[in-house]
């Protein structure tokens, strides 16, 4: 049945509410198929011949970093709904089988296109350039001499063979690792065994240098080539190579007494969660093929044939290669925001800048050292700062901030960090960073097990005069240094009476012992972010008239939440025009007849990751603008604590809307969704310039800065 169809049968005039109609699946995008589709997208930018050649291979590294995580956590969560026995439909009409089969056969045909690109385009294209992968076999005689001689010093002793047999059980297959299967006989008995030796990529490069020059052969086809010394006296028959996902997700009980805890057991369950998917090359023998997936259990939707290299994030090891700045995009650095600039001191004064005004920073055109580590770093030093608060969801490694909350509480101030130890895969960096800030007397909150805490805020409490002033950072990204000049994110700086009211009892709510209350201007889940968007999207249509139309806008990066798709198309179908910034997963079907004809779904891909939330509704002469921490899905509006702070300053909100307006008018790195669930990348029409978002910014940034935008590349 189609879509259109589907349409008509639901607007039948059969006397059912709002609800009702829009109840039927096939005015819904399943939402595993979403996302594969816009892991697509990154694809499609490994395949444009437009960017430098580096900035390719690097997208291609990224679509199987993406890919991993997808089969770590939403693939295994069908394998985890399979196994329980759930036949329960998601929004789209599909059990958790069929979405799974699905998910196969179209991750299949994705990684056939990506291997086509890299093997027909990418690796031909550097080997112009003088960056060179062989095959062993196709090295010259003294270059394999000095491959066997490496492999005897360096790589030889960081192996261990492990075969087969009785008393040898099959061996444990750590997640992501890379492995070669061989198949070993005894030339005197006659006997085979099934041996696996694992590629110790976490150890040494997986290019390995020979000759001079950037030449390089795979470390897994050194090994393949010296098979002989790890199994002297023995023949091999064959050998192929494969890799092996488990379930990396944590499942943290609500009624968990001691979260820390909770989270460092299930850290080391993880390492042996189920098997949900095995990688093998496309020529691997059927008797190969059988030792392995016999051995972990495997069907056969959970083996994927890789014609060509098997784990494409290895390329990143080629992306850093001294040199070669013709084959890369000029480096963006980042700029600090004109109110948050050094005096003739080499000062920059954040928080007089905040009590002159709003400031809005937009990572990462504007610097976050500048601008939020600037912030913290004032705030530790000022001797008028009474407490610093900060949540923190992912930080990097490296971050200044948590230290600056260790030396806060050596000079005397109260500092509080609400740490999530739940943001998947940072969950070690995090309970690390919390044992550090406890150690040093810092008040160190958890959350609950059932809420992750993703708000991104700082509030920091400043004697004067006679009593406090509150300055408040609230963020759409995380505080992270190094993701933060990769993720464009906005960042709100202000000393308003309400929003600093607002932020303080939010961080005694998730500290202290209390029921979430309502707020003066932020909005807050679980308590009533969705309501209040749904409340918003009503009032717009409310006012929507022909002499005087309404608009909504919203940049997000994924529209999962039913509620809010049917308000979506409700406000389509009352006339409002609705213009959607999705960058990944969307369920909602613009251009429906009779649903959702007034809605446009468009997403950005490009060199920096959209990440940044806004929510924009335009009535009756009136602006009303939110960022936030939170996209319009069930975990974000009903599981997670997320921040919305209204953007109230007309310049700011202007830019704030610019940016959004930016990213629909793009046709360098835009797609376009249809009715019928295909993204359709957009090009040049008739009458127009190419425009891309991101360096249209880079060039108003710079010109902002007096810097000239030819610099940005």
């Amino acid at each position: 049945m189609s879509s259109t169809d589907a349409i008509a049968r639901t607007d039948g005039g059969d006397g059912l509410g709002e609800r009702a109609r829009f109840a039927d699946p096939a005015l819904y995008i399943n939402r595993e198929l979403s996302w594969l589709e816009f892991n697509l997208r990154v694809c499609q930018l490994a395949e444009d011949a437009s960017l430098p050649l580096l900035e390719r291979v690097k997208f291609a590294a990224i679509y199987t970093s993406n890919l991993d995580e997808f089969f770590m956590v939403r693939v295994a969560g069908l394998h985890d709904q399979i196994d329980a026995g759930v036949e329960r439909t998601s929004l789209d009409g599909l059990t958790p089988a069929q979405t799974l089969e699905l998910v196969h056969k179209r991750t299949l045909g994705h990684s056939i296109r990506l291997q086509r690109c890299v093997n027909e385009r990418l690796l031909p294209a550097l080997s112009e350039h003088g960056i060179v992968v062989k095959k062993v076999s196709e090295v010259s005689e003294t270059e394999r001499d000095a491959l066997k001689a490496h492999f005897r010093r360096v790589i030889f002793p960081a192996l261990t063979p492990l075969a087969v047999g009785p008393g040898q059980p099959f061996p444990y297959i750590s997640n992501l690792s890379l492995s070669l299967g061989v198949i070993v006989s005894d030339p005197d008995s006659g006997h085979t065994v099934f041996a696996r030796v694992k590629v110790p990529t976490e150890i040494l490069p997986r290019f390995v240098s020979i000759g001079s020059g950037d030449t390089f052969v795979l470390l897994e086809d050194v090994i393949a080539h010296n098979l002989d010394a790890l199994f002297p006296g023995m023949v091999i028959d064959e050998y192929d190579c494969f890799r092996v996902t488990r379930d990396a997700d944590l499942s943290i009980s609500d009624e968990a007494d001691d979260l820390l805890q909770a989270v460092e057991n299930e850290l080391r369950r993880r390492r042996f969660g189920e098997v949900v998917r095995v990688e093998v090359g496309a020529r691997m023998s059927p008797r190969v093929l059988e030792e392995i997936t016999a051995a972990l259990h495997l069907e056969p939707r959970d083996v994927y044939q890789v014609d060509g290299l098997l784990d494409l994030t290895g390329l990143l090891q080629l992306t850093k290669l001294a040199g070669y700045s013709e084959l890369r995009v000029t480096p963006w650095a980042p700029l600090t925001p004109p109110r948050f600039r050094s005096d003739d001191e080499g000062r920059a004064d954040v928080m007089a800048a905040m009590r002159s005004g709003d400031v809005l920073v937009h990572h990462p055109y504007d610097s976050f050292s500048a601008s939020v580590e600037r912030f913290v770093e004032q705030a530790v030093a000022d001797p008028q700062v009474l407490a610093i608060k900060q949540t923190v969801y992912r930080t990097s490694d490296d971050s200044p901030l948590v230290p600056a909350l260790i030396r806060a509480v050596e000079r005397g101030k109260q500092a509080v960090c609400l740490v999530e130890l739940q943001a998947r895969f940072d969950e070690q960096t995090n309970i690390q960073w919390a044992n550090a800030l406890e150690e040093a007397g810092v008040h160190v909150v958890y959350g609950h097990p059932a809420l992750k805490t993703h708000a991104k805020c700082v509030l920091v409490v400043r004697r004067e005069g006679s009593g406090v002033r509150n300055y408040v950072h609230i963020g759409t990204g995380n505080y992270h240094s190094t993701t933060a000049r990769l993720y464009t994110d906005f960042g709100l700086f202000t000393t308003d009476d309400a929003i600093g009211s607002d932020v303080a009892e939010l961080f005694n709510f998730l500290t202290g012992f209390a029921r979430q209350r309502s707020y003066r201007k932020v909005l807050v889940a679980p308590s009533h972010l969705r309501d209040a968007i749904l409340d918003e999207i009503e009032q717009t249509v409310a006012a929507h008239s022909a002499d005087s139309p309404a608009r909504i806008l919203i940049k997000i990066n994924a529209l999962v939440d039913k509620g809010c798709i049917e308000a979506l198309y409700a406000a389509s179908q009352a006339g409002v025009r609705v213009d959607l910034n999705v960058r990944g997963i969307c369920c909602l079907r613009p251009g429906l007849p009779g649903i959702s004809e007034t809605i446009r779904v468009v997403s950005v891909v490009g060199r920096f990751l959209e990440h940044s939330r806004v929510y924009a509704f335009e009535r009756g002469g009136e602006q009303i603008v939110y960022i936030s921490s939170a996209d319009l899905m069930p975990r974000n509006l009903e599981h997670r604590v997320e921040l919305a702070v209204p953007i109230e300053d007309p310049q700011l909100r202007a830019e704030v809307l610019g940016t959004v307006e930016m990213c629909l008018r793009d046709n360098q790195n835009a797609w376009q969704l249809d009715a019928n669930a295909r993204w359709t990348r957009l090009g040049v029409g008739d009458g127009e310039q190419p425009f891309s978002a991101q360096e249209e910014l880079m060039r108003l940034h710079l010109l902002r800065a007096g810097e000239t935008p030819s610099s940005s590349g």
